[in-house]
């Protein structure tokens, strides 16, 4: 089959690989029809290299259709159309019981003591093969697929994949009151979909900070209230402007690791990507630090007694907090790899004709699986208005 690879920084690269097989009564085998390009997959593309082997295959957003099915797999049939959750999940275990599926205790990689694996994600995530291919085996047939119905196109469904639960969770988890305010902190996939997400759950004001004319046209015919960095380089003070001088309800940080500014941490992740494997390994797992400007951000523009909602991804071991800050403040953090079983039942019945959160045209381009490699280059310069690609097997 054909599959993006990674082959270094800034090297993906389309391959054929061996076609995925049933392994466990338990796989089932999925023809892919639609995947994403993930924000996250940029801190594979730029900074966690030494994480990854040339030939890992990438991409966790992908649904398609079950061609083939293990012998104790009961709730699919060959021919169902299903999404696949980022998160690889038991389903059973003490940790999916209580809905944190990111913390599944089957699939944890405790020999580097991080949580639940994930598809197409590192070392660190369990190495497990990627949905940016033609075909992908997944474990779990019975509990972690999700099936949809046939007919709607796939935009409908794919982003139940990663965007929606994670922008969900996100607003979730900012826990902001009835007709309250939020901050969004970059206005990409995640950003941009939980902006949404937000003014849908009651929000009365949500501002949205980034500084592509496109990102932010994009909120802007949706209601949010948007804050161009170029203009506004002091974003806490804005913030307090429109908020009586106090700051929103809650602020979500949606930009993670590679926020712009702090070139000291961007001169590092530059140069861990350079670095032979086992170096930067050891440089990111005891002195990594990341560039925080997104977060020190967060914590300046929200209100006295608010909420940080954290989604975008960090990586560093030594990132230094203004603490003092923080507990004078009164702030309450909550952040975490998104939970996707959790919030399906609640975003699936969004997912109709009514179209309220606008997924049926919430990407920008859909493309081949060909021009992957090319669509990894534009998303991370944050070029030809791209938002949200689609990559077609």
């Amino acid at each position: 089959m054909k599959a993006l690879t990674w082959q270094g920084k800034r090297d993906v690269r389309i391959e054929t690989v061996p076609d995925p097989r049933i392994e466990k009564p338990t796989d089932v085998i999925v023809r892919i029809t639609s995947t994403g390009i993930c924000g996250s997959d940029l801190h594979l593309y730029e900074v966690l290299g030494p994480f990854l082997d040339p030939g890992d295959i990438l991409g966790h957003e992908p649904m398609g259709v079950v061609e083939e099915v293990g012998s104790d797999v009961t709730a699919l049939a060959v021919g169902d159309r299903v999404v696949v959750p980022f998160n690889v999940s038991c389903g059973s275990c003490w940790m999916c019981d209580r809905g944190l599926q990111s913390q599944c205790e089957t699939t944890q990689v405790r020999s580097r003591g991080t949580g639940a694996s994930l598809f197409g994600y590192t070392k660190l995530y369990g190495q497990v093969p990627g949905g940016q291919a033609e075909f992908l085996r997944v474990p779990f047939g019975n509990t972690l697929p999700v099936k949809v119905p046939h007919g709607p196109p796939d935009d409908r469904f794919v982003y139940l994949s990663d965007v929606l639960p994670t922008a969900w969770q996100a607003v979730a988890y900012a826990d902001v009151p009835p007709g309250g305010s939020v901050t969004v902190l970059g206005l990409g996939p995640i950003g941009d979909m939980a902006a949404r997400i937000a003014l849908h759950r009651g929000a009365g004001l949500v501002i949205g900070v980034d500084l592509v004319p496109e990102r932010l046209a994009r909120a802007r015919a949706r209601g949010v209230s948007t804050l161009d960095l170029r203009e506004h380089k002091d974003v806490g003070e804005e913030v307090r402007r429109l908020t009586h001088g106090r700051g929103t309800d809650a602020v979500i940080d949606a930009v993670g690791m590679e926020a712009h500014g702090s070139p000291l941490a961007h001169g590092a992740h530059k140069l861990v990507g350079y670095l032979p494997d086992a170096l930067g390994e050891k440089l990111m797992e005891h002195a990594g630090i990341d560039r925080l400007a997104a977060l020190l951000t967060a914590v300046d523009a929200v209100r006295r007694g608010g909420t940080v909602s954290v989604s975008g991804v960090y990586g560093g071991a030594a990132d230094p907090l203004p603490l003092l800050k923080m507990f004078d403040k009164q702030l309450q953090i909550r952040m975490g790899q998104a939970n996707v079983l959790r919030w399906v039942p609640e975003i699936l019945p969004l997912l109709d004709d009514g179209d309220p959160l606008g997924v049926d045209d919430f990407a920008t381009h859909r493309l081949p699986l060909a021009q992957g490699p090319a669509a990894y280059r534009t998303f991370q310069a944050k070029e030809d208005g791209m938002v949200k690609t689609l990559l077609v097997p």
